[in-house]
């Protein structure tokens, strides 16, 4: 009678049903939390070490690109350090040879200027004894002519102290 009319055979069905999906979620809590207390605290464990190892490789990836570009940095600044140092290498090579240079061209200038002072002071004595042969010349020939026109004559005056006479009666000059 009662569950002969299709309309309450849909009524009873869904309420099977509706009473059912309840009865299943109420089992499944209380199974799910009989099933963590009964869960293998190893599990646990292995499930926070495989977390940590993927945040390990996440870093270490991370850690391999900064690795990749610190290396290039690094080779760059060998490359340029190995370029200045040849560059310092040839500028040092450079100074050496110039100084080198200078050296010699000191050491010349330093011959030269003493070739010169010689040469000037050689120059220097001649032009003093030329002018000494000069004075002489010119006091033998102004005594030449004298005793020529008969003005000097040594034989008449006495002979002074500071000049000596030679057998000509000639006066030297003190030197």
């Amino acid at each position: 009678m009662f569950f002969e009319t299709p309309e309450t055979l849909i009524y009873v069905t869904l309420g099977a049903f509706v009473l059912g999906w309840i009865a299943g979620k109420i089992g499944a809590y209380f199974g799910s939390k009989s099933r963590t207390d009964k869960r293998d605290p190893r599990d646990d464990r292995i499930r926070s070490l495989e977390a940590e190892h993927r945040v390990a490789q996440v870093h270490a990836g991370k850690a391999r690109d900064e690795l990749e570009n610190v290396q290039k940095e690094l080779e760059e600044a060998k490359k340029t350090i190995e370029d200045r140092e040849s560059a310092v290498a040839e500028h040092l090579q450079t100074i050496a040879r110039l100084k080198k240079d200078l050296k010699d061209s000191v050491k010349k200038t330093r011959e030269l200027r003493n070739e010169l002072s010689d040469r000037a002071t050689e120059n220097l004595k001649s032009e003093v004894k030329l002018r000494e042969v000069e004075t002489e010349l010119s006091v033998a020939q102004a005594s030449s002519e004298m005793i020529t026109t008969g003005v000097l004559d040594y034989s008449m005056a006495p002979p002074k102290e500071e000049d000596d006479e030679d057998e000509s009666g000639v006066v030297k000059a003190a030197t």
